[in-house]
C-alpha cells in the first residue's frame, strides 16, 4: 500500500496502432446454449436527461446449467447508434456489485463525443437481482436505519451488537431467497451478459466497466475471450483479492485518502477556520466521532453514521467541500444541522440502497471465501485499525453477514488472459476504493493490455468525469482501437485533475451537483 503512488513509467511512449479481434476458444466451459436467442422489443422511455433512452427486458435462466428452467428478468437500457459507421454493442456496468445500470448507459452515450457515442448502441443494464431486474432482492429492509452501534467494538457488547445485526442480515437473506443467493453470483451475471449479448444479435461485444464492472468484464473476458471486441476497465479491482482480502486493502487506502481530504482543509483555513496542520483537525474530526458516539446529532447521526457520510469523500473529492462545511460548522459554531443534512445526501440509505446492499453482500459472499471463524476477523481488522482508523470497522461490519452466509462460496476466477485483442485500463494513483495496485496486476494478467494512469489523482471512477487527456484516449479507443504503448509500468501518463475549491456561500447551500464528475459518481455510488 504505501508504494501505491510510486513508480510509473518514465516518459510514456505513445505508439497509436488499431487491431482486429482474432476468435480464440473460451478456457472455460460454457453452459448449453438456448436453442433460439431471444428477441428484445425496444420502447421509448426517455427522460429529461437522456431523451433517446429506450428500455427492454431479457428472460435469463436462473440457473444457466438449466437453460429451459426457471427463469429471470433482466431490465435493458439502450441509446442506439445513429451514425453510418456501426462499431455494435457497448456494454456499460457501474460496479457495486448491486449497482444499477441502466441510467448509465445514457451517462456515457452524452459523455462520449458524439462522433464517438453515435457509432455505438450504448447498452446498460440492471444485474440479476438489482432494481428494475425481477426479481430484486431486499433482505432486510431498513438494515442501516440509524442510530446503528459504534463500528469500533471496543467492548464485547458492542461487538456482540454488530455481530448480531450482520447474523440477522445474512439469516434474512437466506429465509427469503434461499431459491436465489445460489446464483446471485459473478459468474451468473456474466453467462446473462452473453445472454444480452445474443438477444441483440451481435457476434462481438463492446465493454466498459467501472470498480465491481472491471472484474465482472474481465471475467466475461476469460469465459468469452472469443466475444470480445474491445474492453475499457477504470478503476480497476485487484482480481487475485476476491473479497476478504481487497477489503482489508482498501482500509488503508481510505485512510490515506481521508487524511488527504484533512489535509485540503488545512490547506484552505481562511474558509473553513479548522486551522493548517492536518494532524491537528485529524485530533479534531475524531474528537467530533467521540462526541456524535455520545449524543447521536438529530438522533439520527452517530459515530457509524457519520463514517457512512464521510466515506464518499474517499470516491470523489467533489464531495469535500459539502462535507469540510458540515465537519467545520459542528466544530466552530456547535450546528449540527449541515453534518445532518450531509447524512441525509450521502449516507441515508433508501430503499434503493437496501437492494443494493443485498446484492452486494449476496455476489461477494458467494464469490469467494471468507473466513467463518470470527477470530480471524477480529484479530484482522484490529492489526489494520491500528494503522487505518477511519473505515476498518465499518467496513469490516458492512462485510460481515459474509461470516454467516447461507450459501456456499465459489472459488474465484483467476482472469489470466492471452486471448484477447488489446485492452484499455485507466487507474488513478491514489484511489482508494480500487488501489492503485490493483489495477497494475490486472495489467500483468491481461496480456497485451494498456495502462493509462492519473498520476496523484484520488477518484474512483476517471474516465468522463472531466480529465481531458484521459478522455482523449478512452474516445481514441473506442473510435478505432488506438491504445498508448509504453516502456514501463504504465503505458501513459496523464496529470491529475485539479483538487475543488471552497464553495461560494451561495453554491454551500446546495448539494455538489451538475458537472460530468458529480454525475458519473452519483451513479457509480459507494462501497462498489
Amino acid at each position: 500500500m504505501g508504494k501505491r503512488a510510486a513508480v510509473l513509467c518514465g516518459a510514456a511512449v505513445v505508439v497509436a496502432g488499431s487491431f482486429t479481434a482474432v476468435p480464440a476458444q473460451a478456457s472455460t466451459p460454457q453452459p448449453p446454449r438456448p436453442a433460439h436467442a431471444a428477441h428484445l422489443t425496444w420502447k421509448a422511455c426517455g427522460t429529461t436527461r437522456y431523451p433517446s433512452l429506450q428500455c427492454a427486458s431479457l428472460e435469463v435462466p436462473l440457473d444457466h446449467a438449466r437453460p429451459r428452467g426457471r427463469q429471470i428478468t433482466l431490465a435493458l437500457t439502450r441509446v442506439p447508434h445513429t451514425a453510418k459507421t456501426y462499431q455494435g454493442p457497448l456494454l456499460v456496468n457501474p460496479g457495486g456489485p448491486g449497482g444499477s445500470g441502466r441510467t448509465l448507459a445514457g451517462f456515457v452515450a452524452s459523455a462520449l463525443p458524439d462522433s464517438v457515442a453515435a457509432q455505438y448502441d450504448v447498452v446498460g443494464f440492471d444485474p440479476r437481482g438489482v432494481g428494475k431486474s425481477e426479481p430484486a432482492l431486499d433482505c432486510e429492509p431498513g438494515h442501516f436505519d440509524p442510530v446503528r452501534p459504534d463500528s469500533v467494538p471496543l467492548t464485547r457488547a458492542v461487538e456482540r451488537a454488530n455481530l448480531n445485526r450482520s447474523r440477522s442480515f445474512a439469516a434474512a437473506c437466506g429465509r427469503k431467497y434461499a431459491d436465489l443467493l445460489p446464483y446471485i453470483d459473478t459468474l451468473s451475471t456474466v453467462r446473462d451478459m452473453d445472454s444480452i449479448r445474443r438477444a441483440l444479435g451481435a457476434r462481438k461485444v463492446n465493454y466498459f466497466g467501472y470498480s465491481y464492472g472491471t472484474y465482472l468484464g474481465a471475467v466475461y473476458a476469460k469465459l468469452y475471450p472469443h466475444r470480445v471486441r474491445r474492453l475499457v476497465l477504470d478503476s480497476v479491482v485487484d482480481p487475485t483479492g476476491v473479497w476478504y482480502d481487497d477489503n482489508l486493502t482498501q482500509d488503508l487506502a481510505f485512510n490515506d485518502r481521508h487524511r488527504a481530504f484533512l489535509a485540503w482543509i488545512a490547506r484552505h483555513d481562511a474558509t473553513y477556520r479548522l486551522g493548517t496542520d492536518p494532524a491537528a483537525i485529524e485530533a479534531e474530526w475524531y474528537a467530533m466521532r467521540a462526541s456524535l458516539a455520545r449524543k447521536p446529532a438529530g438522533g439520527r447521526v452517530g459515530a457509524s453514521e457519520l463514517e457512512d457520510t464521510f466515506i464518499p469523500g474517499g470516491y470523489y473529492d467533489g464531495y469535500w467541500p459539502a462535507l469540510a462545511e458540515a465537519f467545520a460548522a459542528y466544530v466552530n459554531d456547535k450546528d449540527s444541522a449541515p453534518l445532518e443534512a450531509a447524512y441525509e445526501d450521502f449516507a441515508a440509505v433508501d430503499a434503493a440502497g437496501d437492494n443494493g446492499y443485498s446484492v452486494y453482500t449476496a455476489v461477494e459472499c458467494r464469490d469467494g471465501h471468507w473466513p467463518r471463524n470470527w477470530q480471524k476477523w477480529r484479530e484482522d481488522n484490529w492489526a489494520v485499525y491500528r494503522k487505518a482508523p477511519f473505515m476498518t470497522w465499518n467496513n469490516a461490519w458492512y462485510n460481515a453477514p459474509c461470516a454467516f452466509w447461507p450459501t456456499r462460496p465459489l472459488h474465484p476466477v483467476s482472469v489470466a488472459n492471452r486471448k484477447l485483442p488489446p485492452v484499455l485500463l485507466f487507474q488513478a494513483t491514489n484511489d482508494a476504493a480500487t488501489p492503485y495496485e490493483g489495477g497494475v496486476t490486472m495489467h500483468r494478467m491481461l496480456a497485451g493490455s494498456s495502462l493509462v494512469v492519473e498520476q496523484g489523482g484520488g477518484n474512483h471512477g476517471i474516465t468522463l468525469s472531466g480529465n481531458a487527456c484521459l478522455d482523449k484516449y478512452l474516445s481514441d479507443y473506442l473510435a478505432d482501437g488506438t491504445v498508448p504503448r509504453g516502456r514501463g509500468e504504465a503505458d501513459a501518463v496523464c496529470a491529475r485533475s485539479p483538487e475543488p475549491e471552497p464553495r461560494s456561500a451561495e453554491k454551500a447551500s446546495s448539494a455538489p451537483r451538475g458537472s460530468h464528475g458529480s454525475t458519473l459518481h452519483g451513479l457509480l455510488g459507494f462501497r462498489g
